[in-house]
């Protein structure tokens, strides 16, 4: 009998080795890396109600995506380097890593310091995926995402038309998966109208809120229900274009309905 029950523990033993041996691995943890500007970064308090899309971004995911949100207000594509904001990302790259790149708002504007011209926005653009392939990491082109803007008719206005069109042909000439949040938020600004797209920005009457006194009549930033209404189209996109990054996303994903009569 004790043979027999010798026997049997180490047939089960052996069994159960099988099936550990072929039972998948669980995921490995990944680090997502957001670089961009103001309409993607975490924000101070004394900024608040402006949120940066990326910060809601990082609810969305499981414990093994880490969202690293190096994006800073007021950068392009030129500044982001020239400040050393870069090469600490592409230092700490990883295999099966993301770069999520979403310039334009800075770089298109030849009166700021950090306007970047065409061929320089390309260029940095470029420089962004090769070094991020490098070290077999994941790059994701996102064109700038739309301002608040409508003209005399109620239909919205582009502000990115160039820059967001060279976004799209790097993408398509480096076979970078593309997210077009210029053309979606346009779309998503187009569906709340003229006067409820302001209940995505940061638009406030005087006294309103501490930080802001005076008031503010922001048509770029976004307050947190804006912030999380752009993540969620970043989040489409995702699934979409079928990313691994996909399948880490927290199934418990919250539909945020608005009520065009609250402010």
């Amino acid at each position: 009998m004790r043979s027999v029950s010798r026997l049997l523990k180490t047939t089960w033993a052996l069994g159960l080795l099988a099936l550990l041996a072929f039972a998948p691995a669980p995921p490995a943890r990944i680090r997502v890396y957001l670089i961009g500007d103001s309409t993607m970064a975490d924000k101070q308090e004394k900024a608040f109600p402006e949120t940066g899309w990326g910060t809601p971004f990082r609810y969305f995911f499981d414990e093994t995506v880490t969202i690293d949100n190096r994006a800073q207000n007021g950068r392009s594509t030129k500044s982001f380097l020239a400040e050393n904001r870069w090469q600490p990302v592409a230092n700490d790259l990883r295999p099966g890593d993301y770069v999520f790149i979403q310039f334009g708002h800075n770089d298109e504007v030849p009166t700021k310091k950090s306007y970047s011209t065409e061929a320089e926005f390309r260029a940095n653009l470029m420089r962004f995926v090769t070094e991020t392939r490098l070290k077999k990491a994941f790059p994701v082109l996102l064109t700038p995402v739309a301002r608040r803007k409508f003209d005399a008719a109620g239909k919205v206005e582009g502000t990115h038309n160039v820059y967001s069109a060279i976004v799209r042909n790097v993408a398509k000439d480096q076979q970078v998966p593309l997210i077009d949040l210029d053309q979606t938020s346009q779309a998503l600004l187009q569906q709340f109208g003229v006067e409820n797209s302001r209940l995505l920005f940061n638009q406030l009457v005087p006294g309103e809120h501490p930080n802001y006194p005076a008031g503010r009549d922001d048509n770029t930033h976004f307050n947190e229900l804006g912030a999380r209404k752009m993540a969620q189209l970043v989040l489409a996109d995702v699934r979409t274009l079928k990313l691994e990054l996909a399948d880490r996303i927290v199934k418990r994903e919250v539909k945020v309905a608005v009520d065009p009569q609250a402010r």
